[in-house]
């Protein structure tokens, strides 16, 4: 069937009025112009829509179900309408945010203060490793990325908003907590819980320790923060992780932080998203939140940078 919208547009009106005369005036078209679209609208479907008795038109089984149809369709045009609209500002829409699980904490912080300005806003959110987040990003699978340096050779636009210091832990019961300046060659004889292959946090700490000559030794290798953490706490081991993923455990005592020379590490977090991409208004909007509140969501103040050196990697 060779049916176009504009002809279901003007059947709805007619269908809806009963009227040709109303029908042409709220259409800005002549009398003859819309009956002419439904002869045409007629033809093409091969079945009367409309009877006329008397001066009086009546649908026809036919016109009562394409009647039926036409609402739908004029009710979905209206609806799309309406989202493209919210699409063109920042009312409503869906912000596709993808982050490395070490960015998690503060990205659901972030995201929850940004939804309490823009409450019709639908998140979806993807916690993931450095290898699952490059995925995102090269499969154009998300709007924004939250993450650690981006690898040089990428076709990304990448900001830094904030410092990501990487700090060496223990539990509170453990020998080296009761020293200060603590040598690096003494974490040779120590055992690491280390990240899985492929995780930035995993890639700076080696070529740090690298360009330092040391070597330190990891016994179990974990895929998130939150299980060296944990195995930390237990005793399995030392672990290096970023400052702002032990904050509670720093509070309840069941971590401490190691004095160890040329620590913190300090990274950066970045906001990234491939250099193409045209953003949406929203996501333009999350970007300038980031910029501007990123550090209002941070319950501890930045580690000391006299105390630090820059990462490099």
């Amino acid at each position: 069937m060779n049916i176009t919208l504009r002809q279901l547009q003007v059947f709805e009106k007619v269908a809806r009025r009963l009227n040709f005369t109303r029908a042409a005036h709220e259409l800005y078209l002549t009398q003859p112009a819309v009956s002419m679209q439904i002869k045409q609208l007629e033809e093409n479907l091969g079945l009367p829509l409309i009877e006329r008795l008397g001066k009086k038109i009546y649908l026809t089984e036919a016109g009562r179900e394409i009647y039926r149809l036409s609402r739908n369709i004029a009710s979905q045009l209206e609806e799309s309408e309406q989202i493209l609209e919210a699409l063109k500002g920042t009312e409503g829409g869906t912000l596709t945010i993808s982050v490395v699980s070490t960015v998690h904490y503060f990205a659901i912080r972030a995201l929850a203060n940004f939804c309490q300005s823009y409450p019709k806003v639908r998140i979806d959110l993807k916690v993931t490793n450095r290898q699952g987040l490059l995925q995102l990003l090269e499969e154009n699978a998300t709007d924004l990325a939250l993450m650690g340096k981006p690898p040089a050779d990428w076709d990304l636009i990448a900001e830094p908003f904030m410092d990501n210091p990487l700090v060496v832990i223990a539990p509170p019961n453990h020998p080296l907590s009761k020293e200060s300046q603590i040598p690096l060659a003494k974490l040779e004889k120590e055992t690491f819980l280390i990240r899985e292959q492929g995780s930035g946090t995993r890639g700076a700490v080696e070529s740090f320790f690298s360009r330092q000559g040391i070597s330190i030794s990891g016994s179990m290798e974990m895929n998130t923060n939150t299980a060296i953490i944990h195995g930390v706490a237990e005793g399995l081991g030392l672990g290096i992780v970023s400052l702002h993923t032990i904050k509670r455990e720093l509070r309840d005592g069941s971590l401490v932080i190691l004095e160890v020379e040329s620590f913190p590490l300090v990274r950066k977090w970045y906001l990234a998203h491939r250099s193409g991409k045209k953003l949406s208004n929203l996501a333009e909007a999350f970007k300038e939140f980031v910029r501007e509140r990123a550090w209002e969501f941070m319950d501890e103040p930045q580690a000391s940078s006299e105390k630090s050196k820059e990462g490099r990697d």
